[in-house]
């Protein structure tokens, strides 16, 4: 509520103020109101976000369900590269088909001489691929960090800024009424409180889904490791092949 409002209000018999919130946030100071707005907006976006990962980690996880039960049902792993290269993957799928095509491409080009080397480029592979997934799960997850954080300092801006309004009010009207000073702190605690609404969710959604992140990371890591065993032995087959052949 701007200064010259509240003195007007209280140099005559003013009518009770209509305490709701869409008159706070009318009545407040367009700075407070750029504030208030600014926050909701970020409240919109963090939900957005909150939404749009629920279902991508939903997905994820159905997924390499999915991809787990096919990969250890005993089928052989060219036909079921042969199925997931056709067709785009997540999570361990993905990571299972960059390193078939780097030991298919190693084959195909007559790498196959330096087989420690061929080990080393597929454990590089499933590193670079579990970086790559993680880095489009944890993609967004910034921004629900910084709204939790600013948001309470950002609405406290719009609070401080609210009260020197009402001090510069009773300034103007020489009148300490409660009725002259409560509507602009009121007016103020909104966007404290605004601020508070944006935050809380995301700090509670950005722990949440740093935890599924670190789920999904170390689910993926323990495949990898478990692929690059199976790969090893197949390598040292070939080796020995090799060497009786020679």
């Amino acid at each position: 509520m701007n200064p010259t409002d509240i003195a007007a209000t209280a140099a005559g018999a003013a009518p009770a103020a209509d305490i709701t919130i869409w008159s706070m946030f009318w009545g407040a100071h367009i700075v407070v109101k750029i504030v208030m707005v600014g926050l909701l907006l970020a409240s919109v976006w963090c939900w957005a976000i909150i939404i749009d990962k629920t279902l991508l980690f939903g997905r994820l996880r159905r997924a390499m369900d999915r991809f787990e039960e096919s990969f250890w049902s005993g089928n052989s792993l060219e036909e079921l590269y042969g199925k997931l290269s056709e067709r785009p993957t997540t999570g361990m799928a993905t990571l299972f088909v960059a390193a078939m095509k780097e030991w298919k491409r190693s084959f195909q080009t007559g790498a196959s001489a330096s087989f420690m080397g061929l080990q080393a480029r597929i454990e590089k592979v499933l590193d670079v691929s579990i970086a790559r997934e993680v880095e489009k799960l944890e993609s967004n997850l910034l921004v629900l960090a910084t709204v939790a954080s600013a948001g309470p300092f950002v609405g406290l801006f719009g609070t401080v800024w609210g009260i020197m309004t009402s001090f510069r009010s009773i300034a103007a009207s020489k009148n300490t009424s409660l009725a002259v000073v409560a509507p602009g702190i009121a007016e103020a605690l909104l966007a404290t409180a605004i601020g508070l609404f944006a935050a809380i969710p995301a700090l509670i959604a950005y722990n949440k889904m740093q935890g599924d992140v670190a789920k999904a990371q170390a689910r993926m890591e323990s495949f990898a490791d478990e692929f690059s065993a199976i790969l090893s032995r197949q390598i040292d087959q070939h080796a020995a092949n090799r060497d009786r052949a020679a």
